[in-house]
């Protein structure tokens, strides 16, 4: 038997548990009950399990029947805060949260992995490592499991690294793809309160009105990329919330805006935050008001070794065919914290075709009306697997 033909019999298990964790969706580090159904759904599998000090991720270690080397495996677990309007009968059961990202699908898909595998253990030529992590939406999981040991779980630090990740649009069912070398951007949060004095709205001259300012600053951040920054090395820039003021003839006295900033390479991140604080610091000054401006760099870029990408695309086209993978001609402006385990481990990240319809018309991921093909998660459990059996043949030389 394949694994592939072992994940085809498991596939309505999988199933059925990504739909009991969507109804359940968790938002941020701590997730108690979606930590508990995992954990029911890992029960009696032969894993070492710890779970985090300060987040709810869960860490199996499978050790196999010979010496080796140590490979991991990655699945995010949190949800959204978004309101499901997906119409599944499988719906969230919480209002304002979601699996809009497909995370569920990605808890399952490695639960069957860690069955696939633990099945075959007595063949394994080193251990596995099972990394089910909280917190990926925002808020570094990857960095508070590393903190915590992830990376060295079995004993000795891993030697190679694998996640995948599904989408609800973009890629037909069924469809692999990813790139060799920089696959998603880094990001950062710029958040900017400009101080001035309120006052009537009839009477601008009297007060110091923040609101012009802040707005001039939203389109400075956009000359700032074009004007700064190579355009072969890209920079996205969105301003995502803009509040000020109560009523139309009311001048406020402050006015507060949040961006999030996208790049590629090492070079650009260190230096767009600090040009859009100036920018922002600037055009405050010109206007003889005070500002609050700060830049937090979150994730860096996402970027898959190229020996690791070419060991991912060959492997998917031994086991599932040629027509099954695709190389991506350009990275995504998304962020993962996965990028923090590829820092440090050689290894890859790529995504899975999740769509149920039509990828050019159908919702993406983190819309309340996206929704994913579990169909998928059987070929995405035997790859996982098939990944880890094939890389720690190799270590074993």
């Amino acid at each position: 038997m394949t694994l592939r033909s072992d994940a085809a019999a498991l596939l309505a298990d999988l199933v059925a548990l990504r739909r009991d964790l969507h109804r359940i969706p968790e938002i941020g580090l701590h997730l108690p009950r979606t930590q508990e159904r995992v954990l029911a759904a890992l029960d009696g599998l032969p894993l070492e399990v710890s779970l985090g000090k300060n987040l709810s991720s869960i860490t199996g270690v499978l050790r196999g029947g010979k010496p080796g080397g140590t490979v991991l495996l990655r699945g995010d677990m949190d949800a959204l805060p978004v309101t499901e309007a997906s119409g599944e009968d499988f719906s969230s059961t919480l209002d304002g949260a979601m699996h809009a990202c497909g995370h569920d699908l990605h808890t399952a898909g490695l639960v069957g992995a860690a069955r696939l595998l633990a099945a075959r253990k007595a063949d394994l030529p080193g251990d596995v490592v099972f990394m089910f992590q909280p917190g990926e939406e925002g808020w570094d999981g990857a960095g508070h499991m590393i903190d915590e040991g992830v990376l060295t779980a079995s004993g000795k630090h891993v030697d190679a690294a694998y996640g995948l990740h599904v989408s609800a649009a973009s890629y037909t069912k069924g469809q692999f793809t990813a790139r060799p070398g920089t696959l998603m951007a880094a990001s950062g949060a710029l958040e900017v309160r400009v101080k001035g004095d309120g006052g009537h709205g009839s009477s601008p001259h009297d007060a110091r009105d923040p609101i012009p300012a802040a707005c001039e600053m939203v389109t400075a951040l956009q000359t700032m990329v074009t004007r700064t920054f190579d355009v072969f090395d890209p920079v996205v820039v969105t301003v995502g919330s803009f509040h000020a003021g109560t009523r139309r003839n009311i001048i406020p006295d402050d006015a507060v805006f949040e961006a999030t900033l996208r790049s590629f390479s090492p070079e650009v991140a260190a230096r767009v935050g600090e040009r859009a604080v100036q920018v922002c610091q600037g055009i405050a000054q010109a206007h003889g008001l005070d500002i609050d401006v700060t830049y937090e760099p979150e994730y860096p870029a996402t970027v898959n070794d190229a020996a690791a990408y070419d060991f991912v695309a060959d492997t998917i086209r031994d086991v599932f065919g040629e027509e099954r993978f695709a190389e991506m001609a350009d990275p995504i402006t998304g962020s993962e914290d996965f990028s923090r385990v590829l820092e440090r481990v050689p290894g890859a990240y790529l995504f899975l075709g999740a769509c149920p319809t039509d990828p050019a018309n159908a919702p993406d991921n983190h819309s309340p009306r996206a929704r994913f093909d579990d169909s998928v998660l059987g070929d995405g459990a035997a790859l996982l697997a098939e990944l880890a059996v094939r890389r720690l043949g190799l270590l074993a030389g």
